[in-house]
């Protein structure tokens, strides 16, 4: 995750002016749960980005998204809704994950519960030619473990990327040493969210001052730097200074999806045939994200929807010709299969009646039902031999009069 989520900085980072909020972890899950149904070269191309695909992307992404709810404060869920059938073993191997019905006003209401309202509604609209739609939400409501006195919250100077200065509302608090360090160039301060007693461990969020001039490709990996390359600030007391915030992003990650090395699981060629036995190709990639940033604790939510569309054209059936043309047997069975009534061994060239319908031959199969009433009298040519006891009785169903030529 950290590795897309730093492929995925440098993407969004091209303008280094612009504002965003992303969710790496949020995105690797719903690419992740779709990589579980990816075979041949589309699954080669999700595992160069993920780093798993196939049948063991199922595994990791259930293992992952339990190791993300362990988090307290932290919900964690993944539904797909289908036009289309879904294969049982894909559906087994990923148990943790809903399946429905494709209805945009039901996935709508499953956004909105699963954010806690922090996002209303699915963040792309689905189409016609929508056969399927991946969701992933991830959410966070906590409280900081020791929050910002809001009396001490006033207007400070920001200056943005351009260069211009704003006075902003800042938050302020004494920080112990232990929750500041170096990376580089870089200062990360550490913030951690109270726990619920016997929950899971806290949420830490960790805010990343790069030098002046540095994007977010090079800053934002710091926050997840390894012990080694971090260092302690040379200070005795550390004063935070940290503005309020809010941001909303919605990124369309489609056209994001070449540069990840993704190019066939958009196209005619795309392999999820591990999914459905209907071809599928991705048609939308999209995530909205939203973060607020307050003197009494953090909430951030994202939705990341997968849309997926006809692929190419179906494969053709396989095809075996299976030809009699050398000795071979016929048993014939009772109703239940277990009882042989007739068994014959073919073993030279066959002695069958010529094709029903050759001229002058008639086949051995009666007509369809209902049979054709016969005529009054008998048969033209034909006489019925007398039944026992001296009558005689008319075939039910009499042959057809020879063709006139």
């Amino acid at each position: 995750m950290r590795e897309l989520g730093e492929r995925w900085f440098r993407l969004l980072g091209d303008g280094e002016d612009e504002d965003f909020v992303c969710s790496p972890a949020g995105l690797w899950l719903a690419l992740g749960a779709v990589a579980a149904g990816a075979r041949g070269g589309t699954a080669a191309e999700l595992r160069a980005l993920l780093g798993v695909s196939g049948e063991e992307a199922a595994g990791a992404v259930t293992g992952a998204a339990r190791a993300i709810a362990g988090t307290d404060a932290v919900a964690v869920a993944t539904r797909v809704w289908s036009r289309v059938p879904v294969y049982r073993a894909y559906r087994e191997a990923l148990p943790d994950v809903g399946f429905g019905q494709l209805d945009p006003d039901e996935i709508d209401a499953w956004v909105k519960e699963a954010t806690g309202g922090q996002i209303e509604k699915l963040p792309v609209t689905i189409q016609d030619d929508t056969l399927l739609a991946l969701v992933n939400a991830l959410a966070l409501k906590a409280r900081w473990g020791t929050p910002f006195a809001s009396h001490l919250t006033r207007l400070a100077p920001f200056t943005d990327a351009a260069g211009t200065v704003h006075q902003v509302p800042t938050m302020h608090r004494q920080l112990s040493r232990s929750e500041a360090w170096t990376v580089g160039t870089a200062t990360v301060v550490e913030l951690c969210c109270a726990a619920e007693p016997g929950s899971g461990a806290p949420a830490r969020v960790r805010f990343v001052l790069g030098a002046p001039g540095a994007g977010p490709a090079e800053v934002l990996p710091a926050a997840w730097a390894p012990l080694h390359a971090c260092g302690p600030l040379d200070a005795d007391v550390v004063s935070l200074a940290l503005p309020r915030l809010e941001l909303r992003t919605t990124v369309d990650v489609t056209p994001q999806l070449p540069a990840f090395g993704v190019l066939r699981a958009t196209s005619p060629d795309a392999d999820f045939s591990g999914l459905s036995p209907e071809p599928l190709a991705i048609s939308k990639v999209v995530q909205e994200t939203v973060i607020k940033v307050a003197e009494l604790g953090v909430e951030a939510a994202a939705v990341t929807v997968v849309l997926a569309r006809p692929g190419g054209a179906p494969r053709p059936q396989r095809t075996v010709r299976l030809a009699f043309d050398r000795p071979f047997g016929v048993v014939v069975l009772d109703g239940s299969g277990e009882v042989p009534l007739f068994a014959a061994w073919q073993a030279n060239a066959p002695a069958g009646e010529p094709i029903p319908g050759t001229a002058g031959q008639q086949g051995l199969l009666p007509p369809p039902w209902p049979p054709v009433p016969p005529p009054p009298g008998p048969a033209r040519g034909f006489s019925p031999a007398p039944a026992p006891g001296g009558t005689r009785r008319s075939p039910s169903h009499p042959p057809s009069a020879p063709p006139s030529h």
